[in-house]
Protein backbone atom coordinates (compact mmCIF):
# COMPACT_ATOMS: atom_id res chain seq x y z
CA UNK A 1 0.00 0.00 0.00
CA UNK A 2 2.80 2.35 0.88
CA UNK A 3 4.64 1.66 -2.42
CA UNK A 4 1.55 2.70 -4.42
CA UNK A 5 1.28 5.88 -2.43
CA UNK A 6 4.94 6.69 -2.98
CA UNK A 7 4.57 6.05 -6.73
CA UNK A 8 1.53 8.33 -6.96
CA UNK A 9 3.37 11.06 -5.11
CA UNK A 10 6.31 10.76 -7.50
CA UNK A 11 4.03 11.14 -10.52
CA UNK A 12 2.46 14.26 -9.01
CA UNK A 13 5.92 15.71 -8.41
CA UNK A 14 6.99 15.01 -12.02
CA UNK A 15 3.80 16.57 -13.37
CA UNK A 16 4.52 19.77 -11.36
CA UNK A 17 8.11 19.90 -12.62
CA UNK A 18 6.96 19.50 -16.21
CA UNK A 19 4.24 22.10 -15.75
CA UNK A 20 6.72 24.59 -14.38
CA UNK A 21 9.17 23.82 -17.21
CA UNK A 22 6.40 24.67 -19.71
CA UNK A 23 5.86 28.05 -18.05
CA UNK A 24 2.77 27.23 -15.96
CA UNK A 25 2.84 28.26 -12.30
CA UNK A 26 0.74 26.26 -9.84
CA UNK A 27 -1.55 28.30 -7.64
CA UNK A 28 0.60 27.89 -4.53
CA UNK A 29 3.76 28.99 -6.44
CA UNK A 30 2.76 32.68 -6.92
CA UNK A 31 5.08 34.91 -8.91
CA UNK A 32 6.56 37.88 -7.04
CA UNK A 33 4.38 40.90 -7.99
CA UNK A 34 5.95 44.33 -8.54
CA UNK A 35 4.86 46.63 -5.69
CA UNK A 36 2.64 49.47 -6.87
CA UNK A 37 3.61 52.99 -5.80
CA UNK A 38 1.11 54.59 -3.38
CA UNK A 39 -1.46 56.88 -4.92
CA UNK A 40 -0.59 60.57 -4.83
CA UNK A 41 -2.72 63.03 -2.84
CA UNK A 42 -4.09 64.37 -6.13
CA UNK A 43 -5.13 60.89 -7.24
CA UNK A 44 -6.69 60.17 -3.87
CA UNK A 45 -8.66 63.41 -3.98
CA UNK A 46 -9.91 62.64 -7.47
CA UNK A 47 -11.11 59.24 -6.30
CA UNK A 48 -12.86 60.28 -3.09
CA UNK A 49 -14.24 63.83 -3.27
CA UNK A 50 -17.91 64.47 -4.09
CA UNK A 51 -17.97 66.81 -7.12
CA UNK A 52 -20.84 69.12 -7.94
CA UNK A 53 -21.52 71.48 -10.87
CA UNK A 54 -21.68 75.24 -10.45
CA UNK A 55 -23.34 76.37 -7.24
CA UNK A 56 -26.36 77.75 -9.10
CA UNK A 57 -26.90 74.36 -10.76
CA UNK A 58 -26.42 72.55 -7.44
CA UNK A 59 -28.97 74.83 -5.73
CA UNK A 60 -31.47 74.20 -8.51
CA UNK A 61 -31.07 70.42 -8.28
CA UNK A 62 -34.15 68.54 -7.15
CA UNK A 63 -32.31 66.08 -4.91
CA UNK A 64 -29.94 68.63 -3.33
CA UNK A 65 -27.18 66.00 -3.25
CA UNK A 66 -24.62 68.59 -2.24
CA UNK A 67 -26.50 69.16 1.03
CA UNK A 68 -27.56 65.58 1.64
CA UNK A 69 -23.84 64.76 1.62
CA UNK A 70 -23.66 66.58 4.98
CA UNK A 71 -26.73 64.92 6.53
CA UNK A 72 -24.58 63.19 9.18
CA UNK A 73 -23.41 66.63 10.34
CA UNK A 74 -27.01 67.40 11.30
CA UNK A 75 -26.63 65.59 14.62
CA UNK A 76 -24.21 68.25 15.90
CA UNK A 77 -25.28 70.53 18.74
CA UNK A 78 -23.10 73.23 17.18
CA UNK A 79 -22.34 73.27 13.45
CA UNK A 80 -19.74 75.87 12.45
CA UNK A 81 -19.61 76.91 8.78
CA UNK A 82 -16.70 79.13 7.80
CA UNK A 83 -15.50 81.26 4.91
CA UNK A 84 -11.91 81.91 3.86
CA UNK A 85 -12.81 85.47 2.87
CA UNK A 86 -15.47 87.95 3.97
CA UNK A 87 -16.30 88.94 0.41
CA UNK A 88 -16.89 85.79 -1.67
CA UNK A 89 -20.35 85.06 -3.07
CA UNK A 90 -19.98 81.28 -3.32
CA UNK A 91 -18.96 80.95 0.33
CA UNK A 92 -21.91 83.03 1.53
CA UNK A 93 -24.45 81.45 -0.81
CA UNK A 94 -23.39 77.88 -0.04
CA UNK A 95 -23.38 78.56 3.71
CA UNK A 96 -26.84 80.12 3.56
CA UNK A 97 -28.24 77.25 1.48
CA UNK A 98 -26.73 74.56 3.72
CA UNK A 99 -28.09 76.41 6.75
CA UNK A 100 -31.57 76.41 5.21
CA UNK A 101 -31.29 72.67 4.62
CA UNK A 102 -30.15 72.05 8.19
CA UNK A 103 -32.98 74.16 9.61
CA UNK A 104 -35.57 72.36 7.47
CA UNK A 105 -34.29 68.81 7.96
CA UNK A 106 -32.35 68.81 11.24
CA UNK A 107 -34.12 71.29 13.50
CA UNK A 108 -31.59 74.08 14.04
CA UNK A 109 -33.09 77.07 15.84
CA UNK A 110 -30.07 79.40 16.11
CA UNK A 111 -27.98 81.15 13.47
CA UNK A 112 -25.12 82.95 15.26
CA UNK A 113 -22.83 85.20 13.20
CA UNK A 114 -19.53 86.99 13.50
CA UNK A 115 -21.51 90.22 13.77
CA UNK A 116 -22.41 92.93 16.27
CA UNK A 117 -25.11 91.96 18.76
CA UNK A 118 -27.34 95.09 18.46
CA UNK A 119 -27.50 94.93 14.64
CA UNK A 120 -28.13 91.19 14.61
CA UNK A 121 -30.82 91.58 17.27
CA UNK A 122 -32.69 94.03 15.08
CA UNK A 123 -32.63 91.36 12.32
CA UNK A 124 -33.80 88.77 14.87
CA UNK A 125 -36.78 90.94 15.76
CA UNK A 126 -37.67 91.02 12.08
CA UNK A 127 -37.26 87.32 11.28
CA UNK A 128 -38.98 86.04 14.44
CA UNK A 129 -41.57 88.83 14.55
CA UNK A 130 -40.62 89.44 18.16
CA UNK A 131 -42.89 91.63 20.25
CA UNK A 132 -41.20 94.33 22.27
CA UNK A 133 -39.96 97.90 22.04
CA UNK A 134 -36.80 97.39 19.99
CA UNK A 135 -36.70 98.32 16.30
CA UNK A 136 -36.83 95.47 13.75
CA UNK A 137 -34.67 95.71 10.66
CA UNK A 138 -33.92 93.80 7.53
CA UNK A 139 -30.94 93.94 5.20
CA UNK A 140 -31.83 96.45 2.51
CA UNK A 141 -30.28 99.46 0.75
CA UNK A 142 -29.83 102.33 3.16
CA UNK A 143 -32.04 104.70 1.18
CA UNK A 144 -34.93 102.23 1.21
CA UNK A 145 -34.59 101.71 4.97
CA UNK A 146 -34.67 105.43 5.69
CA UNK A 147 -37.67 106.01 3.38
CA UNK A 148 -39.52 103.32 5.36
CA UNK A 149 -38.52 104.93 8.68
CA UNK A 150 -36.16 102.09 9.64
CA UNK A 151 -32.59 102.33 10.81
CA UNK A 152 -30.26 100.40 8.47
CA UNK A 153 -28.34 97.54 10.07
CA UNK A 154 -24.64 96.62 9.88
CA UNK A 155 -23.44 100.06 8.80
CA UNK A 156 -19.99 100.04 10.42
CA UNK A 157 -16.98 98.83 8.44
CA UNK A 158 -17.06 96.46 6.60
CA UNK A 159 -20.59 97.01 5.38
CA UNK A 160 -20.48 94.40 2.62
CA UNK A 161 -19.68 91.64 5.12
CA UNK A 162 -23.39 91.36 6.01
CA UNK A 163 -25.07 93.99 3.83
CA UNK A 164 -25.10 91.84 0.71
CA UNK A 165 -27.62 90.04 -1.50
CA UNK A 166 -26.66 86.59 -0.20
CA UNK A 167 -27.40 87.51 3.42
CA UNK A 168 -30.49 89.52 2.44
CA UNK A 169 -31.99 86.52 0.64
CA UNK A 170 -31.37 84.26 3.62
CA UNK A 171 -32.93 86.75 6.07
CA UNK A 172 -36.06 87.05 3.94
CA UNK A 173 -36.31 83.25 3.67
CA UNK A 174 -35.89 82.92 7.44
CA UNK A 175 -38.71 85.36 8.10
CA UNK A 176 -40.97 83.29 5.87
CA UNK A 177 -39.86 80.02 7.52
CA UNK A 178 -40.69 81.40 10.97
CA UNK A 179 -44.20 82.52 10.07
CA UNK A 180 -46.69 80.91 12.45
CA UNK A 181 -43.99 79.42 14.69
CA UNK A 182 -43.82 80.12 18.43
CA UNK A 183 -41.20 82.84 18.93
CA UNK A 184 -39.02 81.32 21.66
CA UNK A 185 -39.40 77.56 21.22
CA UNK A 186 -39.89 76.97 17.48
CA UNK A 187 -38.70 79.95 15.45
CA UNK A 188 -35.09 80.14 14.30
CA UNK A 189 -33.31 83.22 15.59
CA UNK A 190 -30.50 85.36 14.17
CA UNK A 191 -27.79 86.47 16.61
CA UNK A 192 -24.50 88.36 16.72
CA UNK A 193 -21.45 87.04 18.57
CA UNK A 194 -18.88 89.85 18.24
CA UNK A 195 -17.88 92.59 20.70
CA UNK A 196 -17.15 95.64 18.57
CA UNK A 197 -20.41 97.46 19.40
CA UNK A 198 -19.43 98.92 22.77
CA UNK A 199 -21.10 102.30 22.21
CA UNK A 200 -24.32 101.01 20.65
CA UNK A 201 -24.56 98.29 23.30
CA UNK A 202 -24.38 100.90 26.08
CA UNK A 203 -27.19 102.81 24.40
CA UNK A 204 -29.19 99.58 23.97
CA UNK A 205 -28.93 98.79 27.70
CA UNK A 206 -30.26 102.25 28.56
CA UNK A 207 -33.06 102.00 25.99
CA UNK A 208 -34.16 98.63 27.38
CA UNK A 209 -34.16 99.90 30.96
CA UNK A 210 -36.23 102.92 29.95
CA UNK A 211 -39.06 100.47 29.21
CA UNK A 212 -38.80 98.38 32.38
CA UNK A 213 -37.19 100.51 35.12
CA UNK A 214 -36.54 104.20 34.58
CA UNK A 215 -34.59 104.53 37.83
CA UNK A 216 -32.21 101.77 36.74
CA UNK A 217 -31.90 103.48 33.36
CA UNK A 218 -30.58 106.55 35.17
CA UNK A 219 -28.09 104.35 37.04
CA UNK A 220 -26.90 103.00 33.68
CA UNK A 221 -26.38 106.53 32.36
CA UNK A 222 -24.26 107.37 35.39
CA UNK A 223 -22.24 104.15 35.10
CA UNK A 224 -21.64 104.44 31.36
CA UNK A 225 -21.27 108.15 30.62
CA UNK A 226 -17.50 108.39 31.13
CA UNK A 227 -16.74 105.32 29.04
CA UNK A 228 -19.27 106.38 26.41
CA UNK A 229 -17.15 109.46 25.68
CA UNK A 230 -14.56 107.04 24.24
CA UNK A 231 -17.03 104.93 22.26
CA UNK A 232 -16.31 106.55 18.90
CA UNK A 233 -12.63 105.65 19.19
CA UNK A 234 -12.29 102.92 21.83
CA UNK A 235 -8.67 102.17 20.89
CA UNK A 236 -7.73 105.58 22.23
CA UNK A 237 -9.34 104.55 25.50
CA UNK A 238 -7.18 101.42 25.61
CA UNK A 239 -4.06 103.44 24.86
CA UNK A 240 -4.93 106.01 27.52
CA UNK A 241 -5.24 103.33 30.20
CA UNK A 242 -1.73 102.19 29.24
CA UNK A 243 0.09 105.51 29.09
CA UNK A 244 -1.75 107.09 32.04
CA UNK A 245 -1.62 104.15 34.43
CA UNK A 246 1.18 105.83 36.38
CA UNK A 247 -1.00 108.91 36.79
CA UNK A 248 -3.75 106.90 38.42
CA UNK A 249 -6.06 106.39 35.42
CA UNK A 250 -7.10 102.73 35.40
CA UNK A 251 -10.13 102.98 33.17
CA UNK A 252 -13.78 102.30 33.91
CA UNK A 253 -13.83 98.57 34.47
CA UNK A 254 -15.51 98.88 37.85
CA UNK A 255 -18.35 100.97 36.38
CA UNK A 256 -19.29 98.45 33.71
CA UNK A 257 -18.91 95.44 36.02
CA UNK A 258 -21.17 97.04 38.63
CA UNK A 259 -23.75 97.89 35.96
CA UNK A 260 -23.84 94.28 34.80
CA UNK A 261 -24.23 93.05 38.37
CA UNK A 262 -27.06 95.50 38.99
CA UNK A 263 -28.88 94.32 35.87
CA UNK A 264 -28.43 90.63 36.70
CA UNK A 265 -29.72 91.21 40.23
CA UNK A 266 -33.05 92.23 38.67
CA UNK A 267 -33.33 89.24 36.31
CA UNK A 268 -36.39 87.61 37.88
CA UNK A 269 -38.19 90.92 38.29
CA UNK A 270 -37.51 92.13 34.76
CA UNK A 271 -38.24 88.80 33.04
CA UNK A 272 -41.71 88.76 34.60
CA UNK A 273 -42.63 92.18 33.29
CA UNK A 274 -43.26 91.31 29.61
CA UNK A 275 -41.87 89.82 26.41
CA UNK A 276 -41.14 86.36 27.90
CA UNK A 277 -37.55 87.20 28.82
CA UNK A 278 -36.50 87.95 25.24
CA UNK A 279 -35.80 91.62 25.82
CA UNK A 280 -34.01 90.95 29.12
CA UNK A 281 -31.79 88.45 27.31
CA UNK A 282 -30.88 91.17 24.82
CA UNK A 283 -30.25 93.72 27.56
CA UNK A 284 -28.10 91.29 29.53
CA UNK A 285 -26.05 90.39 26.46
CA UNK A 286 -25.44 94.06 25.67
CA UNK A 287 -24.29 94.70 29.25
CA UNK A 288 -21.94 91.69 29.10
CA UNK A 289 -20.63 92.93 25.77
CA UNK A 290 -19.81 96.34 27.25
CA UNK A 291 -17.88 94.66 30.08
CA UNK A 292 -15.95 92.37 27.72
CA UNK A 293 -15.29 95.15 25.19
CA UNK A 294 -13.89 97.45 27.89
CA UNK A 295 -11.50 94.65 28.91
CA UNK A 296 -10.64 93.93 25.27
CA UNK A 297 -9.63 97.51 24.44
CA UNK A 298 -7.50 97.76 27.58
CA UNK A 299 -5.76 94.45 26.77
CA UNK A 300 -5.02 95.04 23.10
CA UNK A 301 -1.97 97.20 23.78
CA UNK A 302 -0.35 94.58 25.97
CA UNK A 303 -0.38 91.46 23.78
CA UNK A 304 -2.11 90.68 20.48
CA UNK A 305 -2.81 87.07 21.44
CA UNK A 306 -4.54 88.20 24.64
CA UNK A 307 -6.95 90.50 22.79
CA UNK A 308 -7.66 87.84 20.14
CA UNK A 309 -8.36 85.28 22.87
CA UNK A 310 -10.65 87.70 24.72
CA UNK A 311 -12.63 88.29 21.53
CA UNK A 312 -13.07 84.61 20.64
CA UNK A 313 -13.83 83.69 24.24
CA UNK A 314 -16.53 86.36 24.25
CA UNK A 315 -18.01 84.92 21.05
CA UNK A 316 -17.98 81.39 22.47
CA UNK A 317 -19.55 82.43 25.78
CA UNK A 318 -22.20 84.43 23.92
CA UNK A 319 -23.02 81.32 21.89
CA UNK A 320 -23.37 79.29 25.08
CA UNK A 321 -25.73 81.86 26.60
CA UNK A 322 -27.88 81.83 23.46
CA UNK A 323 -28.08 78.02 23.59
CA UNK A 324 -29.03 78.15 27.28
CA UNK A 325 -31.63 80.83 26.61
CA UNK A 326 -33.26 78.85 23.80
CA UNK A 327 -33.50 75.66 25.86
CA UNK A 328 -31.91 72.23 26.21
CA UNK A 329 -32.99 71.02 22.76
CA UNK A 330 -31.64 74.03 20.88
CA UNK A 331 -29.03 73.59 18.14
CA UNK A 332 -26.86 76.33 16.65
CA UNK A 333 -25.20 77.06 13.33
CA UNK A 334 -22.28 79.51 13.50
CA UNK A 335 -21.27 81.73 10.58
CA UNK A 336 -17.74 83.10 10.89
CA UNK A 337 -14.37 83.27 9.18
CA UNK A 338 -12.35 80.05 8.90
CA UNK A 339 -9.84 81.53 11.35
CA UNK A 340 -12.57 81.51 14.00
CA UNK A 341 -14.39 78.23 13.29
CA UNK A 342 -11.53 75.86 12.40
CA UNK A 343 -9.75 74.33 15.41
CA UNK A 344 -6.88 76.70 16.28
CA UNK A 345 -4.87 73.77 17.65
CA UNK A 346 -4.39 72.56 14.06
CA UNK A 347 -3.01 75.88 12.75
CA UNK A 348 -0.13 78.29 13.25
CA UNK A 349 -2.44 80.30 15.50
CA UNK A 350 -2.27 77.63 18.16
CA UNK A 351 1.26 76.36 17.48
CA UNK A 352 3.17 79.64 17.63
CA UNK A 353 0.79 82.37 18.74
CA UNK A 354 -0.82 80.70 21.78
CA UNK A 355 -4.20 81.65 20.38
CA UNK A 356 -7.53 79.94 20.83
CA UNK A 357 -10.69 80.37 18.80
CA UNK A 358 -14.40 79.59 18.78
CA UNK A 359 -13.85 76.30 16.95
CA UNK A 360 -11.38 75.02 19.54
CA UNK A 361 -13.57 76.08 22.46
CA UNK A 362 -16.61 74.37 20.92
CA UNK A 363 -14.63 71.17 20.39
CA UNK A 364 -13.48 71.23 24.01
CA UNK A 365 -16.99 71.91 25.32
CA UNK A 366 -19.11 69.70 23.06
CA UNK A 367 -16.69 67.08 21.73
CA UNK A 368 -18.08 65.23 18.70
CA UNK A 369 -21.27 67.28 18.98
CA UNK A 370 -19.35 70.27 17.57
CA UNK A 371 -18.54 69.95 13.85
CA UNK A 372 -17.01 72.44 11.41
CA UNK A 373 -17.07 72.94 7.65
CA UNK A 374 -14.60 75.29 5.97
CA UNK A 375 -15.00 76.93 2.54
CA UNK A 376 -11.85 77.21 0.40
CA UNK A 377 -11.11 78.67 -3.04
CA UNK A 378 -8.28 78.88 -5.56
CA UNK A 379 -8.78 82.12 -7.48
CA UNK A 380 -11.46 84.53 -8.74
CA UNK A 381 -12.80 87.82 -7.40
CA UNK A 382 -13.39 89.13 -3.89
CA UNK A 383 -15.07 92.16 -2.34
CA UNK A 384 -12.51 93.78 -0.05
CA UNK A 385 -10.82 97.05 0.83
CA UNK A 386 -7.21 98.13 0.43
CA UNK A 387 -7.13 99.69 3.90
CA UNK A 388 -9.23 99.78 7.02
CA UNK A 389 -12.32 101.98 6.67
CA UNK A 390 -11.82 102.17 2.90
CA UNK A 391 -14.48 101.75 0.26
CA UNK A 392 -15.21 98.28 -1.04
CA UNK A 393 -13.69 97.36 -4.37
CA UNK A 394 -13.78 94.17 -6.41
CA UNK A 395 -10.30 92.66 -6.50
CA UNK A 396 -8.78 89.75 -8.40
CA UNK A 397 -7.66 86.92 -6.10
CA UNK A 398 -4.24 85.58 -7.00
CA UNK A 399 -4.01 81.86 -7.77
CA UNK A 400 -3.13 79.97 -4.58
CA UNK A 401 0.55 79.47 -3.75
CA UNK A 402 2.42 76.20 -4.26
CA UNK A 403 2.47 73.98 -1.16
CA UNK A 404 -1.00 75.18 -0.23
CA UNK A 405 -4.11 73.06 0.24
CA UNK A 406 -5.90 75.24 -2.31
CA UNK A 407 -3.24 74.54 -4.97
CA UNK A 408 -3.45 70.80 -4.24
CA UNK A 409 -7.21 70.90 -4.78
CA UNK A 410 -6.87 72.94 -7.95
CA UNK A 411 -4.43 70.39 -9.36
CA UNK A 412 -7.15 67.71 -9.26
CA UNK A 413 -8.84 69.45 -12.18
CA UNK A 414 -12.20 69.18 -10.35
CA UNK A 415 -13.88 72.57 -10.27
CA UNK A 416 -16.09 72.21 -7.19
CA UNK A 417 -16.42 69.51 -4.56
CA UNK A 418 -17.28 68.67 -0.96
CA UNK A 419 -15.32 66.32 1.28
CA UNK A 420 -16.01 64.79 4.69
CA UNK A 421 -12.68 64.73 6.56
CA UNK A 422 -13.73 62.79 9.64
CA UNK A 423 -12.15 59.48 10.60
CA UNK A 424 -14.27 56.57 9.29
CA UNK A 425 -15.95 58.95 6.85
CA UNK A 426 -12.88 59.89 4.83
CA UNK A 427 -10.69 57.37 2.96
CA UNK A 428 -7.84 56.47 5.32
CA UNK A 429 -5.06 56.97 2.77
CA UNK A 430 -6.50 60.33 1.68
CA UNK A 431 -6.86 61.54 5.24
CA UNK A 432 -3.26 60.54 6.00
CA UNK A 433 -2.05 62.38 2.89
CA UNK A 434 -3.91 65.54 3.91
CA UNK A 435 -2.36 65.38 7.38
CA UNK A 436 0.82 66.82 5.89
CA UNK A 437 1.14 70.42 7.07
CA UNK A 438 0.49 72.91 4.25
CA UNK A 439 -0.23 76.57 3.69
CA UNK A 440 -3.83 77.76 3.75
CA UNK A 441 -5.17 81.14 2.62
CA UNK A 442 -7.11 83.54 4.85
CA UNK A 443 -8.58 86.77 3.41
CA UNK A 444 -10.59 88.95 5.76
CA UNK A 445 -11.97 92.36 4.87
CA UNK A 446 -8.67 93.73 3.56
CA UNK A 447 -6.85 92.07 0.67
CA UNK A 448 -3.16 92.85 0.03
CA UNK A 449 -2.07 90.82 -3.00
CA UNK A 450 1.33 92.53 -3.09
CA UNK A 451 2.17 90.86 0.24
CA UNK A 452 0.11 87.72 -0.38
CA UNK A 453 2.32 85.22 1.47
CA UNK A 454 2.91 87.36 4.55
CA UNK A 455 -0.59 88.81 4.80
CA UNK A 456 -2.86 85.93 3.90
CA UNK A 457 -1.28 82.54 4.53
CA UNK A 458 -0.82 80.39 7.58
CA UNK A 459 0.11 76.74 8.07
CA UNK A 460 -2.55 74.19 8.98
CA UNK A 461 -3.30 70.47 9.17
CA UNK A 462 -6.59 70.31 7.31
CA UNK A 463 -8.23 67.12 8.72
CA UNK A 464 -7.61 68.32 12.28
CA UNK A 465 -8.73 71.87 11.52
CA UNK A 466 -12.09 71.04 9.89
CA UNK A 467 -14.51 68.11 9.84
CA UNK A 468 -15.49 68.86 6.25
CA UNK A 469 -14.65 71.25 3.43
CA UNK A 470 -16.30 72.84 0.42
CA UNK A 471 -13.98 73.80 -2.44
CA UNK A 472 -14.60 76.25 -5.29
CA UNK A 473 -11.93 76.58 -7.95
CA UNK A 474 -13.08 80.02 -9.10
CA UNK A 475 -15.28 82.43 -7.20
CA UNK A 476 -17.09 85.77 -7.54
CA UNK A 477 -17.51 88.71 -5.17
CA UNK A 478 -20.52 89.06 -2.86
CA UNK A 479 -23.44 91.12 -4.10
CA UNK A 480 -22.82 94.16 -1.91
CA UNK A 481 -25.69 96.61 -1.38
CA UNK A 482 -23.28 99.58 -1.15
CA UNK A 483 -19.60 100.15 -1.86
CA UNK A 484 -19.01 103.46 -0.04
CA UNK A 485 -17.88 103.15 3.56
CA UNK A 486 -18.48 105.96 6.08
CA UNK A 487 -15.64 106.58 8.53
CA UNK A 488 -15.43 104.34 11.59
CA UNK A 489 -12.88 103.24 14.20
CA UNK A 490 -10.14 100.73 13.42
CA UNK A 491 -10.59 97.19 14.75
CA UNK A 492 -7.16 95.55 14.69
CA UNK A 493 -8.20 91.92 15.12
CA UNK A 494 -10.41 92.12 12.04
CA UNK A 495 -7.36 92.89 9.90
CA UNK A 496 -4.77 90.48 11.35
CA UNK A 497 -3.43 88.33 9.79
CA UNK A 498 -5.49 88.93 6.68
CA UNK A 499 -4.74 92.50 5.77
CA UNK A 500 -1.76 93.92 7.61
Amino acid sequence: MSSLTDSAAAHVHLDRVESISRGHTPRHFSRQSTPQPPASPIELLRSHVHPFPSLSEALAGINKDIFRYFDSFGSAKVLLIGDSSHGTSEFYAFRAALTRYMIEHHGYTIVACEADWPDAESIDRYVRRRPGPGPPATIEPEAEARRAGREPSFVRFPRWMWRNKETHDFVEWLRGWNEGKEVKKEATGFYGLDLYSMGSSMRAVIDYLEHVDKEMAQVARQRYWRLHEWSEDPHEYGLETLVSAGKGFKGYEDDVVQMLKALLSKRLEYERIKWDGEEFHGGEQNARLVKDAEHYYRAMYYARDESWNLRDTHMFETLQRILDHRGSHSKAIVWAHNSHIGDARATSMGWSEDEINVGQLCKEAYGKKALSIGCLGYTGKVAAAKRWDGDMIVMHVNPALPNSYERLMHDTGIKNFVLDLRTKHCDKALREALMEKKLERFIGVIYAPATERQSHYSFAVLPEQFDGIVYFDETEEVGALEVHQPHGPLEFDETWPFGL
